[in-house]
């Protein structure tokens, strides 16, 4: 079977986070950064090269891939924040349309930054996401 390429690696997060040079970007990453760590009650490790993952759980994809994949996540891209919600989007339309300015991809919410969404929605995501992952796959 395939192996996902991504992996929780040891390089610093901070030193990710560090190394943004935005100001109000790299403000936004920590203020996701502490949310995530309240939520999952995971420090956070880098997955890659650019993902900050928090927890983790085995899983294994109808296209035959399996491997490890943290349950939440984010990382800075060029035009936004991407915020990873592992459960996909298909049950959260009531959140998405009080949460504010966003796009979603499969499983990335796209955001510019946290002045344009609301906060607690957002926390709620995480949190449902989250629920749902470890009662399909467990955690790690």
């Amino acid at each position: 079977m395939a192996e996902l390429k991504t992996k929780k690696n040891d390089a610093s997060v901070q030193q990710y986070l560090n190394a943004i040079d935005d100001a109000q970007r790299k403000k936004d990453c920590l203020s996701i950064h502490q949310m995530m760590q309240k939520v999952t009650g995971h420090e956070g490790s880098m997955w890659g090269d650019s993902m900050v993952g928090y927890g983790s759980y085995h899983c294994t994809y109808e296209s035959g891939r399996e491997g490890d994949w943290f349950l939440a996540g984010f990382s800075n891209r060029k035009q936004s924040i991407s915020i990873y919600i592992m459960s996909g989007f298909s049950r959260y339309d009531n959140l998405l349309a009080n949460l504010g300015k966003h796009k979603t991809g499969k499983s990335c919410l796209y955001i510019k930054n946290l002045n344009d969404i609301n906060e607690e929605i957002l926390k709620e995501m995480i949190e449902t996401s989250i629920e749902f992952i470890q009662q399909k796959y467990g955690e790690e």
